[in-house]
């Protein structure tokens, strides 16, 4: 009666293939679930049952005992930190991994196969987790690490338990057609499996690409992250085309809808598309790399990093602009270091027209000189640019050779040291002074004489 309210089910619910299917893995489940009720089956899942409270107890005495010997462990790298607290929390599942097989190598040797056929299924399930559960701890990506794990861990309890064939046929028989392409959800899962597979190995290669570009000095900056853009959207590419082609998938037809596709985004996207052209220009014409100090508008600081469609520029302040690739193309921008990493600054400063400017200029340049950042092998010169209402007006001009240490710091470090030079030799720095009269008093005055 009960298998007939089934069948009814399904065949309202599937098509025919799906309920063959689904019936097969209900006979599996019903002679699973009727085999626990045979002694042995029974005498198998009580034993499993005693371990793990042994092995939950026995992990109670260990956590406190493990947990103070990682305290006393806190020199450590972090990753192997991670490992051990990971290893703290899945203590309970080991000290059931150290404990059950024993128990089946001892059943197997001292009865038939049979009866501890359940105790073996048992440990391999709880080994594979185990082992699942530590591989994937290396995955970084939180999402990545927690659906890998748990897909793992469904496959290999099917695996352990027989039941591929029949899941593999059950999803194979959810499909949809589109004209000649039959999509099945089965299909989906491996090029999902298959295609996560290929780009973790691309990445992987990739960075290792990279840092072998990123080590090899006769490449420029700039030819460096465009060999890495380059090589990084080929293997993507490739894995990813590689994935849907190893399942099956026609690429003929995508091949059709990904131009119909690009051509949509072509009108929407064309500052996006813009931005990724102008960055492949940059990397080209190698104006600015890495390292770079540049000027845009109000914005100073040197290059961070180049991407595909935007610049990072780091500020002396801590900042960090995110500039479009555009507006580096379009805009004028100024690169202090586009050739060399020299950079020459000017002061201005006026002296009292009693000092004697000849001397004014020879304690200027070894006040430039006596600043550290201040090139000694480009020496500072000083130079009169005009006479003024108040003071004799000089031009202090120095080279430095690190911009990005900062502008206005090493300019006020020359101030300070133009300062004090001049206090030492009684230099006097002039200032306007005004005479204020007040017309009421001038009328006053003018009365009363």
């Amino acid at each position: 009666m009960e298998e007939d309210i089934i069948t009814d089910g399904l065949s309202r619910a599937f098509p025919q293939g799906t309920q063959e299917i689904a019936l097969g893995l209900w006979e599996h489940v019903q002679t699973f679930a009727m085999g626990l009720m045979r002694p042995w089956n029974a005498y198998q899942v009580a034993i499993a049952v005693g371990v793990f409270i042994l092995a939950t107890l026995v992990a109670r005495v260990l956590a406190p005992r493990y947990h103070n010997w990682m305290r006393g462990r806190e020199g450590w790298p972090k990753s192997r930190m991670r490992f051990l607290v990971m290893i703290h929390r899945r203590l309970r599942l080991i000290v059931f991994v150290a404990l059950i097989w024993p128990v089946v190598w001892g059943m197997q040797a001292t009865t038939w196969p049979s009866r501890s056929y359940l105790l073996e299924i048992f440990a391999s399930l709880s080994m594979a987790w185990l082992l699942i559960t530590v591989i994937t701890r290396f995955i970084v990506n939180g999402f990545v690490r927690s659906a890998v794990r748990y897909g793992a861990w469904i496959w290999v309890t099917l695996i352990i338990l027989g039941l591929t064939d029949e899941v593999e046929r059950l999803l194979d028989s959810a499909a949809v057609s589109f004209g000649d392409i039959r999509l099945s959800v089965w299909m989906v899962v491996q090029a999902v499996v298959i295609v996560v597979a290929l780009m973790f190995a691309a990445r992987f290669v990739s960075k290792a690409t990279a840092a072998r570009i990123r080590s090899n000095e006769e490449i420029s900056p700039s030819m460096q992250v465009l060999a890495v853009k380059f090589i990084q959207l080929l293997l993507y590419g490739a894995a990813f085309f590689i994935g849907l082609r190893a399942v099956g998938v026609d690429l003929t037809g995508l091949a059709v809808l990904s131009g119909a596709i690009g051509v949509g985004l072509g009108f929407g996207l064309q500052k996006v598309v813009s931005n990724l052209v102008s960055g492949v220009i940059l990397l080209l014409d190698r104006s600015i790399k890495p390292g770079d100090v540049i000027s845009l508008g109000e914005t100073f600081g040197w290059i961070n990093s180049l991407g595909a469609r935007y610049v990072s520029i780091t500020t002396r302040d801590g900042r960090e602009y995110l500039i479009p690739n555009e507006d580096l193309i379009t805009g004028q921008v100024v690169n202090w270091s586009h050739s060399n990493d020299y950079v020459r600054l000017d002061i201005y400063f006026g002296t009292a027209y009693g000092d004697d400017p000849h001397k004014v200029r020879a304690l200027a340049i070894e006040a430039a000189k006596s600043v550290d950042r201040v090139l000694e092998f480009k020496p500072p010169v000083c130079h009169i640019v005009g006479f003024g209402d108040s003071s004799v007006d000089y031009i202090l001009r120095f080279w430095i050779s690190d911009p990005t240490g900062g502008l206005t710091n090493i300019r006020g470090n020359v101030y300070l040291a133009l300062w004090d030079k001049f206090q030492e030799h009684d230099i006097s720095i002039p200032f306007p002074q005004r005479e204020v009269r007040l017309l009421g008093d001038a009328a006053e005055g003018a009365q009363g004489t």
